[in-house]
């Protein structure tokens, strides 16, 4: 069977590999037309071998607005164009994804009102569409036809339709959302209208492509697996590629989840499918696939013909390149978290990867990689992802670089951060800094604390030093019963996970979390796990409201309550006292209290800064500036190196970034 590297056939064309870089927000437009950013964004993967680019999908129709940079159909033939002109020549067939959000879109950019199958209000938006008459039907036809024409035009080698989690499409062939008694009660009939109208438009010859909802995961009424066989069934007849994806309307998170699913979860539903196109069509896995031997394995029995990777090659542009190349232990892992390339929220962040910062920058990062004429010797003073990124990338600039970490296992609080469920994923990252440290001969010494001593010694020497020496807990750490024996113990979270819950006292736990990030909920579901009585106080209206960003509110707060977490929201811990502690109401300063023997301290950390404080103006990078994300800590680490750089060798410049541009 094929490989992952291996070219295959589609529609009369050749793509070089058989990895897909699918269609997802990006933030990279300017107001809805693809932008230069966009271009050098895709070209980066086709050169690093992806066989098939699918664009960021773009909306069919003007009134379509389902965020404040998507791109906008009839606005996109030049940026299609510079996107084919800057894939092709890797060989890489580039697609034009075109859809329309229905009832799942917004009304907050477009000022019109949404179209859906039927008035069947959105479970997130809770906005109310208007049902879709006889002639609007065909206003989404045509514009489907237009687009795939406008993509054709322009050199691409074809198109992807959008029948997704959130699509138009997908609503007509949901119960859910399907409520009609005229033909269109026939689900399947606007997408074979809409595909016979491309497929006219394209003519033989071009790729025709389908992403597909195949499970809803609400079988009271929803699209079921069994009812996504039927439809692949009739459907792989007008279309050359389905890609088979999940997750709808009660079920979002489910379409690109974190780490607490597994990746390639949509293996069983990706071979039934397949089984029902009965080779009429290519059949595409998508689902968190992540790892180049999982992808494999999926092709090599016979689940698929094709991989979408688009989190692993955001994460690693070259993740074909260096499996073709038979490094793929070179490949830098996705960790599944979601941080930055997750984009479509009030923020409009550009689109990236907490290990690959340049991704989504390509136009202003320089790159890391290269050879500086004249090679330094550098001193790194800590081995969390900061100081190993700014080692990493020295090093495979031909710099000699050695690294003091005072713990005995690198990683620093992120590799402590590792722990409990949906969380072991994240020590990936780190693994992967460190072996590519090795493996570019950076001399790592664990157990060694670093002195003013040590970067005076290096100064003199005419060593550049780099402080990446992390945070420090806020609170004291004191697993143990207070000195009066009386009152709470209280534990900084990064210090108990670093030893176990086995360190706390006995009796129920307080979890503080002031930010409502993944720290609290995560320390709170470990130490459930662990059989404790756990209380998470927020003063949020929900648990973990920073998760949003992630994609992971709703299952975090669903695995909290399954596990017996008491979730005490719109709350903040005031004080401890005997064997408990009091809380007060953020609204109405009410005061009540709660069991507890220990509390969980999960709020912001402080800078590690008394070597900077002795040596002021030594560079540094991450935690040790302010304890942040691991995305500010790899990007400060690697703009370190970079200026190190420039100073050892000309036309190379310190990085900045126009965040709105």
């Amino acid at each position: 069977m094929a490989g992952l590297v291996d070219p295959m056939a589609v529609a009369g064309r050749t793509a070089p590999s058989r990895v897909i870089f699918g269609p997802h927000e990006t933030n990279l437009g300017r107001g809805r037309r693809l932008s230069d950013r966009h271009a050098a964004y895709y070209r980066a993967r086709a050169a690093g071998g992806a066989g098939m680019v699918i664009t960021e999908t773009a909306s069919v129709l003007r009134s379509d607005w389902p965020y404040e940079r998507a791109p906008l159909a009839e606005s996109c033939g030049p940026g299609w164009a510079a996107v084919a002109a800057a894939c092709q020549p890797h060989g890489t067939l580039v697609l034009a994804g075109l859809g329309h959000c229905g009832g799942q879109g917004s009304s907050a950019f477009s000022q019109s009102v949404l179209w859906a199958p039927s008035p069947v209000a959105d479970v997130v938006s809770r906005e109310m569409p208007a049902e879709l008459e006889p002639r609007e039907i065909a206003e989404v036809v045509d514009g489907f036809a237009r687009a795939a024409r406008r993509a054709l035009d322009v050199g691409l080698d074809g198109v992807e339709v959008d029948a997704g989690y959130t699509s138009l499409l997908r609503q007509f062939h949901s119960g859910l959302t399907n409520q009609r008694t005229d033909e269109y009660a026939d689900r399947l009939r606007l997408t074979g209208e809409v595909l016979q109208a491309v497929r006219g438009a394209l003519g033989v010859g071009p790729v025709l492509s389908l992403r597909l909802c195949c499970d809803e995961l609400a079988p009271w009424a929803g699209v079921t697996p069994d009812m996504a066989a039927q439809q692949v069934d009739v459907l792989s007849e007008l279309v050359d590629l389905i890609v088979v994806v999940r997750g709808g309307p009660f079920s979002s998170s489910a379409y690109r989840p974190d780490a607490h699913t597994p990746p390639t979860f949509n293996l069983d539903l990706c071979r039934q499918m397949r089984a029902a196109a009965q080779g009429r069509a290519l059949v595409a896995l998508q689902g968190s696939v992540v790892e180049p031997a999982a992808a494999d394995a999926a092709l090599a029995g016979g689940v698929c013909d094709a991989v979408e990777m688009t989190r692993a090659q955001i994460a690693e542009p070259n993740l074909v390149s260096l499996v073709r190349a038979g490094t793929p232990a070179r490949v830098r892992p996705c960790i599944l978290c979601n941080q930055a390339c997750r984009v479509r929220d009030d923020r409009n962040p550009v689109v990236s990867c907490v290990g690959e910062p340049r991704s989504g920058y390509e136009t202003i990062e320089p790159d890391p990689d290269g050879t500086d004429e004249v090679s330094r010797q550098v001193l790194v003073v800590g081995a969390g992802p900061s100081g190993l990124e700014c080692a990493r990338v020295l090093a495979g600039r031909g710099h000699t670089v050695r690294v003091l970490e005072r713990a005995d296992l690198p990683g620093g609080a992120f590799r402590t951060a590792a722990t409990g469920p949906g969380r072991k994923r994240l020590a990936a990252l780190t693994d992967w800094l460190l072996a590519e440290c090795l493996h570019l001969g950076v001399t790592v010494e664990t157990g060694r604390e670093a002195h003013v001593a040590d970067i005076d010694g290096a100064t003199s020497r005419g060593e550049e030093v780099v402080l990446a020496t992390g945070g420090r807990a806020a609170t004291a750490v004191d697993a143990g019963p207070a000195p009066d024996d009386r009152s709470p113990a209280r534990v900084d979270a990064l210090s108990l996970l670093g030893r176990g819950p086995d360190g706390l006292v006995d009796g129920p736990i307080v979890v503080d979390d002031p930010v409502g990030g993944p720290v609290g909920v995560g320390v709170a579901e470990w130490l459930a796990g662990a059989g404790r009585e756990v209380s998470l106080v927020t003063p949020d209206q929900v648990a973990g409201a920073q998760l949003s960003r992630t994609g992971d509110l709703a299952d975090a707060n669903t695995r909290l309550q399954r596990a017996g977490v008491r979730r005490e929201l719109r709350s903040r811990l005031r004080e401890t006292a005997t064997g408990r502690a009091v809380i007060e109401d953020v609204w109405t300063a009410e005061r009540r209290s709660v069991p507890c023997a220990a509390v969980v301290d999960c709020g912001h950390r402080l800078p590690e800064e008394s070597l900077y404080l002795a040596r002021p103006g030594t560079r540094r990078a991450g935690d040790c500036v302010a304890p942040r994300t691991v995305l500010e800590a790899v990007l400060e680490g690697r703009r370190q190196a970079l200026a190190i750089a420039a100073v050892a060798g000309p036309g190379t410049v310190a990085a900045t970034v126009d965040v709105a541009s």
